[in-house]
């Protein structure tokens, strides 16, 4: 039975269980939780500030430089990773490699017309970083996606246009053709990303 029982502790939890959501989204190593609470209190009891203005604009310049440097050294790894496996990938004689660096591999030879960046298509997709892991996949949900061919990032906008009706390719992206030091949701900045591709249709 839970130790809270009255609608205003109840309440209270459920601020509090939004607050810490919001702060495991945007946390830190070392992050304080006595030291949070303490600011949240003082805060709601309108006390004076325990840190001067000057001391919290400092610590948190500080916070953010360690934070931006740990995130360059995370994205050199994760450069250097996506080089590697690139490089290797190009060596295999059934891989392609435009003149823009994407790669793409011939699984299924489609016989029908190419899209032009302005159509609308039909695709069913599975995409992998480039150790296996599936970060979306409309195979899987068994729902085929549609879009403008020029909606998409940059590598897919190259390959489908070049893919006839009925092809299913296999495409290994770089990361400035996918989604560069952006990221974008469940996939890092500097992600080379790696994709099977099947046209469906095309919607015009």
């Amino acid at each position: 039975m839970s130790q809270f029982t009255s609608i205003e502790q109840k309440a209270s939890y459920g601020i509090g269980r939004q607050i810490g959501d919001q702060l495991a989204q945007q946390s830190f190593d070392g992050l304080d939780l006595a030291a949070l609470a303490q600011g949240i209190e003082d805060s709601i009891e309108n006390r004076a500030y325990a840190v001067s203005r000057e001391e919290l604009g400092e610590a948190f310049r500080q916070l953010t430089d360690k934070l931006e440097a740990a995130e360059a050294e995370r994205s050199k790894d994760l450069v250097a990773a996506g080089e590697a496996f690139l490089k290797a990938n190009a060596e295999r004689p059934e891989v392609q490699i435009t003149d823009s660096g994407l790669q793409y591999e011939v699984l299924v030879a489609g016989e029908g017309n190419k899209p032009a960046r302005d159509d609308k298509v039909r695709v069913h997709y599975h995409g992998t970083f480039t150790d296996g892991r599936v970060f979306d996949s409309s195979m899987d949900r068994g729902q085929p996606a549609e879009f403008p061919v020029g909606g998409v990032i940059a590598g897919w906008v190259e390959a489908l246009q070049m893919m006839p009706q009925g092809s299913r390719w296999k495409l290994y992206i770089p990361h400035e053709l996918a989604y560069g030091a952006r990221g974008a949701g469940s996939i890092p900045p500097y992600s080379a990303l790696v994709f099977e591709v099947e046209l469906l249709d095309i919607l015009g």
